[in-house]
């Protein structure tokens, strides 16, 4: 200012949003080099939290500060590039940095009359991602929080149209007196599919389990006739190792009995959009509905799922609701009639900004690189003398180092190293470290740097 006067402050909001940025920031340009695990001092500073809650107001910008301070420190670097933990993806920056604009939007996307905007967003996300994973135009899908949600919604959607060909209403009268339904999944199905299952009243307990094979696939033999009202789980991605199960052989045979058939693809549903995996997923797309997690291998903020349903009518007849002071009439899609909730956030903006960013080269690029740095880690670790226990032909590794406690320990001291980090597992009787590879971030120089700290800690065990 030429008069001498200080310049205006800046409103509030503005300063605290600046703020959050700047710390974001720096938190993210740490990530490549910090421990990816937090150290215990970082955690053990948590207990400054535990107060009795405030008596009065406190300044928004403290506010701000102690989460930084306290809580930044103490988080697990799921973000970073050697995190390998739970098949977690980062964060790609383009949905990021929507994601804050979307929760600036404070939008509740339930009618595209209330929320134009952000539906129209979703819908158009949607219509990308059934044209690259290759699923007939007819499909309709939602968007909800994870796998877990998304297994639940499209087996609604099943549960509802295997009773409706009998006649039964299950929205209107329950599963009191309606005809039984007969699931069957195969042995080594994720517990999240029995979880949906169970919310959705067909029983944890009462399923038909089909064998699986050496690396978790279903058994097409053993996979038993059928009558009557049935559901059909498949898988793709086995959670350990990676696999798809036999879809060219069991879908047919499923659906000529009436059975409707659901895909579990929490990972693997991704490969359908890759010319150089589509083998492994041949068939899949004849499927009656998908799930997957778009915060994993698409690289999207937490949290963010997908349901897909072939049939068009028989996602929103499960989801769809109605009262008399919410909007009718509307021409556009509702998502509030393809979803469990009715309130709910913009979680569709996230999407559309990683395949607006990336495009179809840039996600093919993305899914085939984290593949081949599996294959990379695989080949490194074997021979070095360990055991990789899995045929790896997705972006999962499973490695023993020889006894369960051997391998055990250097699962422990590897996470203590720092440099990455890996879970263990129980595979077929066997203790194996699983590495699973899905970050955008990570890079060729991240993978040779993680082996290296691999071979150095578990040479360092007798």
């Amino acid at each position: 200012m030429t008069d001498g006067r200080d310049p205006p402050a800046k409103p509030a909001t503005a300063a605290l949003l600046e703020d959050a940025a700047r710390r974001a920031s720096r938190y993210l340009e740490s990530l490549a080099e910090r421990p990816v695990a937090p150290g215990r001092d970082a955690v053990n500073r948590l207990s400054a939290l535990e107060v009795a809650l405030p008596a009065g107001p406190t300044d928004p910008a403290r506010v701000l500060a102690e989460l930084d301070q306290l809580v930044s420190p103490a988080t697990m670097a799921m973000a970073g590039p050697r995190f390998f933990g739970f098949v977690i993806g980062g964060a790609l920056p383009a949905t990021l940095a929507a994601s804050w604009l979307a929760s600036t939007w404070d939008q509740n996307t339930a009618y595209a009359k209330i929320t134009p905007g952000v539906s129209m967003l979703e819908e158009v996300a949607l219509g990308w991602l059934v044209d690259f994973l290759g699923l007939p135009g007819s499909t309709q899908g939602s968007f909800v929080t994870g796998a877990t949600l998304a297994n639940f919604t499209a087996l609604a959607a099943a549960r509802h149209e295997v009773l409706a060909r009998v006649g039964w209403n299950v929205e209107a009268d329950g599963l009191f007196g309606a005809p039984p339904i007969t699931v069957v999944i195969g042995e080594e199905a994720h517990p999240t599919l029995l979880k949906s299952l169970g919310m959705l009243g067909l029983g944890r307990n009462r399923l038909v389990r089909v064998p699986t094979d050496g690396q978790g696939r279903i058994s097409a033999r053993a996979f038993p006739a059928l009558d009557g009202p049935a559901i059909a789980c498949l898988q793709a991605g086995n959670i350990n190792t990676g696999a798809f199960d036999p879809f060219g052989e069991v879908i047919p045979r499923a659906q000529e009995a009436g059975a409707w058939v659901h895909v579990d693809g929490a990972f693997g549903l991704w490969a359908l959009g890759v010319p150089s995996l589509q083998h492994l997923a041949e068939g899949m797309e004849a499927a009656d509905s998908w799930a997957t997690d778009a915060h994993k291998w698409l690289n999207v903020p937490y949290d963010s799922g997908l349901a897909f349903v072939r049939k068009p009518g028989v996602l929103p007849a499960a989801m769809a609701i109605t009262a008399e002071y919410l909007p009718s009439g509307e021409s556009r899609r509702n998502p509030a009639d393809f979803t469990p909730e009715l309130s709910r956030r913009a979680r569709g903006v996230e999407v559309w900004a990683a395949m607006r960013s990336l495009g179809r080269s840039g996600l093919v690029e993305m899914f085939e690189r984290n593949c081949r740095q599996a294959r990379r880690f695989a080949e490194a670790l074997s021979a070095a003398g360990y055991e990789i226990l899995n045929e790896v032909v997705l972006n999962q590794v499973l490695v023993s180092f020889g006894a369960p406690e051997v391998t055990e320990r250097v699962i422990l001291d590897l996470q203590a190293d720092g440099t990455c980090w890996c879970g263990g597992t129980r595979w077929h009787g066997r203790t194996a470290m699983r590495i699973s590879i899905c970050s955008w971030a990570t890079t060729d120089a991240d993978v040779e740097r993680s082996i290296e700290a691999m071979l150095r800690v578990a040479g360092r065990i007798p």
